[in-house]
């Protein structure tokens, strides 16, 4: 079992988490439709994401929001349903190792997860069907670091 470091265990034990309602989808387009995509994702409303590198364009959003945009795109490829679970605490940039204790625990349960983080706050995205376990195993996380601190 994974445990984290001793300086970590007040930041789980205060770690609150929330599992958005929705079902979301992870879209990857072209990097020619960047503009198309940051102009189309302006109305929508949060949890949203878009994240442009040399090669792509990712897109985090919701599965009915996808549903209604995809056919302004010709080329993409989308995955999903997903749930989004937010660590709902805000965490210093320098804290090490956060999301790798979750990513460990969450591996030893085999859920696979998809991390996205911001400036204050760590998501991650765990297929449809696996997140009632995932907020279960995450729950005992943070109990036990509840209990510790």
């Amino acid at each position: 079992m994974i445990t984290p470091s001793d300086d970590m265990i007040p930041v789980f034990a205060a770690t609150e988490l929330k599992l958005h309602p929705d079902e979301y989808s992870i879209v990857s387009l072209s990097v020619e439709d960047q503009g198309k995509a940051l102009e189309l994702f302006k109305p929508l409303d949060p949890f949203c994401s878009v994240t442009v590198d040399s090669d792509e364009v990712s897109l985090i959003l919701k599965a009915g929001d996808w549903g209604i945009l995809m056919d302004d795109f010709h080329d993409y490829e989308v995955e999903g349903p997903y749930r989004v679970i937010t660590f709902d605490i805000v965490l210093d940039l320098g804290l090490v190792g956060y999301l790798s204790v979750v990513s460990a625990v969450l591996a030893e349960a085999g859920i696979s997860i998809y991390a996205v983080s911001t400036y204050l706050r760590d998501h991650i995205l765990v297929k449809s069907g696996d997140a009632p376990r995932a907020m279960q195993v995450l729950g005992e996380l943070v109990e036990r670091n509840s209990t510790t601190n």
